[in-house]
């Protein structure tokens, strides 16, 4: 018969590499960065985005430039803009995003 250790012993073998091969909890990855363009009642352009790193800066050039803050849940907003086309980067230069012309 075997004691309490070695029983103890042989169940860590057999447990230990189904713990291991188990799949790891992975955090959420952060959603794509994108970019829109809408012509608001008036004639201006309405540009915005999400997705973009929270509480940074984006710059944008287009028919306008200029920086807006993201707020702390990856999104900016912009209105009154002249210019249908718009390029946003991020303040570290790693994202860079053309937006898209939404028609309604």
């Amino acid at each position: 018969m075997m004691n309490r250790t070695r029983r103890l012993a042989a169940l860590a073998l057999i447990v230990a590499p189904a713990l291991a091969a188990a799949p790891a909890v992975a955090a959420a990855a952060p959603a794509a960065a994108k970019c829109n363009v809408e012509v608001d009642s008036a004639g201006k352009y309405h540009v915005w985005g999400e997705g973009f790193p929270a509480d940074t800066t984006v710059t944008y050039s287009g028919s306008t430039k200029g920086s807006v803050p993201i707020d702390t849940t990856g999104r900016f907003d912009l209105g009154g803009l002249s210019g249908g086309k718009y390029v946003v980067k991020t303040a570290d230069g790693k994202t860079t995003v053309t937006c898209t012309a939404i028609h309604h």
